[in-house]
């Protein structure tokens, strides 16, 4: 594994992270109707359902990698492509992030467990990771190493990301409520998940 690859999967991971979604949704809904204290329990819960979908997905992965270099060449490219397609997708999205405060009242461990089940039981979670992960796995390379680098990497910035919404949702609830800064990260995390999507074809084609 290069810096290079490392640096762009970072990158991407980061972009794809802070974008709104079902996990940025449920973390901003606890924080906004149950303040900065739902902020550890929903990080940790969040890490720990990415950690689930992506050793899933990590596995199926060194499998495929293990029956066919040619399959796993062709769903590197269509990773790269997956990415292209999202920031599109998020350019075209709408300004808003329809969060409702949650009151009802909940332990810290049944936040976690809640936050654990949706991030880790979507089954597009899964689906992202297949697509998502080939654009920067190195097949010459030991893939245990990369998948534990790859996992580290993407856990920490997972954690640090509901961790921070969290914080903002509770801290500043004018912000997560406005349209034109919703509209802002949506169309800048689309312009970086096109430019990580053709640099991940670069990588891609750099090494088949």
């Amino acid at each position: 594994m290069t810096f290079e690859s490392w640096a762009a999967f970072t990158a991407a991971s980061a972009v794809l992270l802070v974008i709104p979604g079902p996990t940025v949704l449920l973390v901003v809904s606890y924080a906004l109707g149950q303040g900065w204290r739902t902020a550890l329990p929903m990080a940790v819960g969040v890490a720990l359902g990415d950690f689930t979908a992506m050793t899933l997905s990590m596995l199926g992965l060194g499998a495929l990698l293990a029956a066919s270099a040619t399959l796993f060449t062709i769903l590197k490219w269509v990773g790269a492509a997956y990415l292209v397609y999202l920031g599109l997708k998020l350019w075209r999205a709408g300004a808003t992030l329809d969060a409702a405060p949650r009151t009802d009242a909940v332990s810290a461990a049944r936040m976690l467990g809640h936050a654990w089940l949706v991030t880790a039981l979507n089954p597009k979670s899964i689906t992202f990771f297949v697509a998502f992960l080939p654009a920067f796995l190195d097949p010459h390379a030991d893939f245990l190493a990369q998948m534990l680098v790859f996992e580290s990497t993407f856990l920490l910035l997972a954690f640090g990301n509901a961790f921070g919404y969290a914080l903002v949702a509770s801290r500043a609830r004018g912000f997560v409520g406005n349209p034109r800064a919703i509209g802002i990260i949506n169309k800048l995390g689309g312009s970086l998940l096109i430019g990580a999507g053709a640099a991940t074809v670069t990588l891609a084609g750099s090494r088949t």
